[in-house]
């Protein structure tokens, strides 16, 4: 089964788990230190939930599909660069608490866009290589490092 996620960087981490689990009718399936992700049946979507800074309206982190194998990973990688887009390939790569393979598009506007399959659980929610997992580009206070991805 395929989905779309979308990772939201919240001001309230507390009031927007409590807002979302109410909306669709579910509880988080991934609580960690900062973090939160709802694995929706119905409508099908991953919602991830970022913690930002106090303050700060809610605003949109990244966007994805997640998928069920690294073989539709790879597939996902192959049609998109096929169709001219320029792919960033992350296999193995550990952020937001899952080991993951993923490939990222940008879309016109530079929204990032990821087809990712989460392969196992991790202790982290940044990426281990260097590059910004969740973390947010745009602030020079985030304790993860800059980079030009995010993830989820």
């Amino acid at each position: 089964m395929s989905r779309v996620q979308l990772a939201l960087r919240v001001p309230d981490l507390d009031a927007s788990i409590a807002f979302y689990s109410k909306l669709f009718g579910t509880e988080p399936a991934k609580l960690r230190d900062g973090y939160a992700n709802f694995a929706i049946t119905e409508p099908p979507l991953k919602l991830v939930l970022i913690e930002g800074s106090a303050g700060e309206t809610t605003r949109m982190n990244h966007l994805g599909v997640e998928v069920d194998s690294t073989e539709a990973v790879h597939a996902a990688t192959a049609r998109l660069s096929g169709e001219g887009l320029a792919t960033d390939v992350e296999n193995d790569t550990t952020c937001c608490y899952a080991l993951q393979d993923k490939v990222w598009v940008h879309g016109p506007g530079q929204e990032p866009w990821e087809v990712y399959v989460v392969k196992a659980d991790a202790d982290s929610l940044a990426k281990q290589q260097g590059s910004t997992c969740c973390a947010d580009p745009t602030r020079a206070d985030t304790k993860e490092p800059a980079a030009a991805s995010s993830c989820c």
